[in-house]
């Protein structure tokens, strides 16, 4: 444990949020009145609804976010059996120590409640928010109606489109929710490193003409990831000004076709059953002059082979592509307080593919 972090307390069984918020400024006037280097940190708000019973898996993965952190947490935990609300806030101070040294505060208010308080969670919410900071609302359990009840609260909202089975319902729901929030989607930052680097491969003079002949594209993805490939279709097709077909699912095997200016392209989406990680297992790129580009998940980064028109073949391997579910969460937190122009369009084709 780091000895230069200490908590303070508070507790209370069949609460409301009058008292929780209460507690929050009590808390925060001792420290102040204790520590006069004492500065809480005021940053972003995140929201966080879970069912009580795997509520330790989601902490352990707010934990890996490092610096990322946000300042004041609010844990909602579901427990059917409830009736009543139980909470706990945390303030953990860290720092100042060292002369001229801040000592910076985070608050952490974790809430127990049950199905009866979802539709109007928004009122318990309301008053424990820091405002004029963005807010961040996370619900990796499901919970729509608590989703929506806070929505308007919420500026932001996090979420991970491959927990929705039904490809199409997924990418109906993502934009649904995108039309009143901004959305990050932690599918579409799990293809960062995918994007990055198609783009990096086409970026130099002598290849860009090759975009315009793009014949073919093919993703291979984890088996509960169809959601990743059809947003990289989606960004293709987006950023190079394809109109996108339908995908037709054959077997599990998805495959359909967009037009481009100059020729038709085809599309297929598989399942790779060795793929043991959330996301893309591959992807290749073919063009109308015989040139490709494959990428391939393997130890320690991405595999990259390139075939010229001539027969000329490269590999080299792009080292670190893959951050884990614990960077993945960091950055979609980071992502909060950014803008993506380029996922809503991607979104809005991939959703074209399969309506």
């Amino acid at each position: 444990m780091n000895e230069n972090v200490t908590d303070d307390v508070w507790s209370a069984q069949d609460t409301s949020p009058d008292a929780i918020e209460a507690a929050l400024r009590e808390l925060l006037r001792q420290r102040h009145a204790e520590d006069a280097t004492f500065v809480p940190a005021r940053v972003l708000n995140l929201v966080v609804i879970v069912d009580r019973d795997w509520r330790g898996e989601i902490e352990n993965r707010l934990e890996q976010v490092g610096r990322y952190h946000p300042s004041r947490t609010i844990v909602c935990a579901v427990d059917p059996r409830r009736t009543t609300l139980d909470a706990w806030v945390t303030m953990s101070a860290e720092g100042g120590k060292s002369p001229g040294e801040l000592c910076v505060g985070h608050e952490r208010v974790e809430l127990e409640l049950g199905p009866k308080h979802l539709a109007r969670l928004d009122t318990i919410i309301d008053p424990l928010v820091v405002t004029d900071l963005a807010t961040l609302l996370w619900s990796p359990h499901g919970h729509p109606e608590a989703v929506d009840s806070l929505i308007a609260l919420a500026q932001v909202v996090l979420l991970d489109s491959v927990d929705e089975p039904e490809l199409r319902l997924a990418l109906e729901r993502v934009t649904e929710l995108a039309n009143k929030a901004y959305v990050v989607d932690l599918a579409w930052l799990r293809s960062t490193p995918w994007r990055e680097r198609v783009a990096a491969t086409f970026d130099p003079k002598p290849w860009r003409e090759e975009l315009r002949r793009i014949s073919a594209v093919k993703a291979r993805h984890h088996p509960e990831s169809g959601v990743a490939g059809v947003l990289f279709f989606g960004w293709l097709a987006s950023r190079l000004g394809w109109q996108p077909g339908s995908l037709l699912d054959t077997g599990g095997v998805l495959h359909g076709k967009a037009s481009s200016r100059r020729q038709e392209v085809a599309l297929r989406l598989e399942p790779d059953p060795r793929q043991s990680v959330r996301g893309l297992a591959g992807v290749s790129i073919e063009t109308a002059s015989g040139m490709s580009i494959s990428l391939d998940r393997a130890p320690g980064g991405l595999r990259a082979t390139r075939r010229t028109h001539d027969g000329r073949e490269s590999q080299w391997t792009l080292l670190g592509a893959s951050r884990g579910e614990g960077g993945i969460l960091g950055e979609g937190v980071r992502q909060a307080l950014l803008r993506d122009p380029t996922y809503r369009p991607a979104l809005d084709a991939a959703r074209a593919m399969v309506a």
